[in-house]
């Protein structure tokens, strides 16, 4: 079973590593590399002449070829990371007799995937492009970890548990947001509201699709004699 896990999990983290960083390099790269412009001053908004207007419009990839093999090597590694600890947990639950682990269970392990680890810290630390201003890093860190770590096991209460206990995983995953994430006084970012939103959306749709295609992929390698 070891072995079986370790096989599925590697092939469908490279696989969905692979799909998440061609989503990447199609949208969420080019919002990125546009922020970095505005973090380096190569364009202004809210310049000196006080205009909310600025230039719109991504720079090519360019020939960065070093930097996009470490994003898709960042992403094939993570995502493998992922798969071991989503089949894990599919596995466990199999075992106890929770659920069936089939494709079809795996897309809805993915997205569960995907709220713990993106969509829930998201809504108190949201994706940021290069350059934000944004609170210390410790009490951050601290807080998208509990949050992560809440929202699983929530998620987990809410889909196995029975009678009031699943109540409990409702509170788990409200308790973070009650208490707040860590956040500056005041705005100071340097780039423009609507590019900001616009990484956010982005960042967080791709990782829907490469949560979603990781869960599927480790459901599918899992049933099948590798």
């Amino acid at each position: 079973m070891n072995q079986k896990l370790l096989t599925s999990a590697v092939f469908a983290g490279v696989a969905a590593g692979l799909i998440a960083a061609v989503l990447q390099f199609m949208f969420v790269i080019p919002a990125l590399l546009e922020g970095e412009l505005f973090e380096t001053g190569a364009r202004v908004h809210f310049g000196a002449d006080g205009s909310p207007e600025s230039d719109r419009g991504a720079p090519g990839l360019g020939g960065e070829w070093g930097r996009h093999l470490m994003t898709v090597g960042f992403n094939i590694v993570t995502y493998v990371g992922f798969g071991f600890l989503l089949l894990a947990a599919m596995a466990v639950a199999e075992m106890r007799g929770l659920t069936k682990i089939t494709p079809r269970q795996g897309l809805i392990w993915g997205l569960a995937g995907f709220i713990a680890i993106q969509l829930a810290p998201a809504f108190g630390l949201p994706p940021e492009l290069p350059g934000t201003p944004a609170a210390e890093i410790g009490p951050r860190q601290a807080w998208w970890l509990g949050t992560l770590v809440a929202t699983a096991l929530g998620l987990w209460l809410i889909a196995f548990a029975r009678g009031p206990i699943a109540v409990v995983g409702i509170v788990l995953i409200l308790v973070p947001h009650l208490i707040g994430a860590p956040h500056l006084d005041g705005y100071f970012g340097v780039s423009p509201p609507e590019l900001s939103a616009e990484f956010a959306t982005l960042s967080l749709g791709t990782s829907a699709a490469g949560w979603t295609a990781l869960g599927f992929l480790c459901a599918w390698f899992w049933t099948r004699e590798l």
